[in-house]
Parts: structure tokens; C-alpha cells; sequence
């Protein structure tokens, strides 16, 4: 990915909140961005943009890997984004986003999994994982699917902190199995906000709230937990304080990371 912008420096083992769910992680030499969103404020369908990225797209053209966790919704994967992702030398999503999306996607279905080489030599296996976006009673497509079609990741790789991208999940008996089937999480990036959408599921949750994020947490046993997609969209109803209140009402603090978008966040304890 060409660009005249200065690119933002690596900062191995760490994460950084773009804003909404946009999020970069380098990790074992790679950078990887998940939900691409760079548009400026405005609206998209029934959904409004409130805050434009804290950087730009162009500053990181260097990313090796881009995952999306569904591409049906403009808050996970807007116009920028999107032309980003495909611009990108991997882009890993949902089977059905894969086929939207063209040959420039690979669709990975719950526990898939995909390898990269890393250049020191390892490698990086991300795994898809199961999500459900909305309520577990929410009415579910043929393919069992409630709202669309949704996978978070697990990213691993010998030497590298586990990390648990979750993608718009709103299910804690999923984050239970995904528990259950993962050895190790060292850390986490939950899409949290409460995103309440009018006419659909009651105007319940499609995404973590911050109780459930912290549930989450606590579930998952991640020492180190980075919560995004919780501003800059106008759906999304509960921001930071929320957030920040819960994991304290739970006694998990010390495991919540959380800053200005831009900020710089250790993967690792």
C-alpha cells in the first residue's frame, strides 16, 4: 500500500484504538488493523458517524494484515476502510464477507484458521471465532446467524502475547465457549458501547455493554483488556465512564486498558 504520508512508527507488542472498532496491532513484526473505519463524520444509512479516526488510513499503508469481522455494517467497515482493506496484502473476514468482497478476501468460517509467516522467522495463527450480533433470542437467519453473519479472532504465535479481537459479540455464552476452547488469553480488544439500533431486538444491545465487557474479562481471565467501539458512532450508548465504572463495580481495574484514542497500549501484563 503506496502513501506520502509519514507512516506510524511500529510499536511491537501493542495496540492502538483508531476509534469506533478500529484497532492496530503490532504483534511478532506484523501490523494488523481490525474494522477499518477512516471516514469522516456524516451518515451512512440509518447510522451516523460522530468522530472522524485519530489517524488516517495513509499512516498505516504499511499493515500486513487486515481483519474484519463482518462487513455489513458501516461502523465496522466504512467507505475508507473499505478501499483499505482491499488495498491491503491479506484481508481475512466472514465466508460470506470473502464473496462480497472479491478476490481480494479470504472467508474464514468459526474455528478456521489462517497462518502468516513473521520476519523473525515464527509464524502468527489467527483463528476465527464465533459471534453473535444481538441477543442470544434474537431471530436467527437460515444459517443460524442473529443480525449477520460475525467472527472475532484469536490471534497466537510462539513467543507472542494470545490476543481476542471479539468483533460485535453480545453473547457471554459465546466468550464462555470460545474460553473453553482457547488455551491461553493474554489479552483482549472487546467491542463494547452497547450499540442499540431502533426497530431491531428491542433496541437490546448488539455489542458488549460495559457489565457484559467485563464479564467478558472476567470470563476469558485476559490480563490485560482494551475495550473500543464505544464512541464515535450515534448508536453506540455507553462511552468510557461506563466502561471504566464496571470493570471497577467488578474488581478488574487493574486488568481494563484504556486511553485516548491514538494512545499506545502494552499488549503484555
Amino acid at each position: 500500500m503506496a502513501s506520502s504520508s509519514p507512516l506510524l512508527p511500529r510499536h511491537e507488542g501493542s495496540a492502538l484504538v483508531v476509534g469506533g472498532p478500529t484497532t492496530v496491532l503490532d504483534l511478532g513484526g506484523l501490523r494488523i488493523v481490525s474494522d477499518p473505519t477512516f471516514d469522516a463524520p456524516g451518515p451512512h444509512g440509518y447510522l451516523t458517524k460522530t468522530e472522524g479516526p485519530a489517524l488516517a488510513g495513509e499512516r498505516l499503508a504499511d499493515v500486513d494484515l487486515v481483519l474484519v469481522s463482518h462487513d455489513n455494517h458501516a461502523d465496522n467497515f466504512d467507505d475508507r476502510g473499505r478501499v483499505f482493506a482491499l488495498a491491503a496484502p491479506l484481508l481475512l473476514t466472514t465466508t460470506g464477507g470473502a464473496d462480497r468482497l472479491g478476490a481480494g478476501a479470504k472467508g474464514l468460517a468459526a474455528w478456521d484458521t489462517h497462518t502468516l509467516a513473521r520476519p523473525d522467522g515464527g509464524e502468527l495463527t489467527v483463528t476465527a471465532v464465533p459471534a453473535v450480533h444481538g441477543p442470544e433470542d434474537g431471530e436467527r437467519d437460515p444459517d443460524g446467524e442473529v443480525n449477520c453473519q460475525v467472527v472475532g479472532f484469536v490471534l497466537a504465535g510462539d513467543g507472542l502475547p494470545s490476543v481476542y479481537i471479539s468483533g460485535d459479540n453480545a453473547s457471554l455464552r459465546t466468550v464462555t465457549e470460545i474460553a473453553r476452547r482457547t488455551p491461553r488469553i493474554d489479552a483482549t480488544v472487546l467491542h463494547a458501547g452497547a450499540a442499540r439500533v431502533p426497530g431491531k431486538f428491542r433496541e437490546r444491545p448488539v455489542s458488549l455493554d460495559s457489565v457484559r465487557a467485563a464479564a467478558a474479562a472476567a470470563i476469558l481471565g485476559a490480563p490485560v483488556n482494551i475495550p473500543a467501539h464505544y464512541t464515535g458512532w450515534a448508536h453506540f450508548t455507553e462511552g468510557r465512564d461506563a466502561i471504566e465504572h464496571a470493570f471497577d463495580d467488578a474488581g478488574l481495574t487493574s486488568v481494563l486498558r484504556i486511553a485516548d484514542h491514538g494512545t499506545w497500549l502494552s499488549l503484555k501484563p
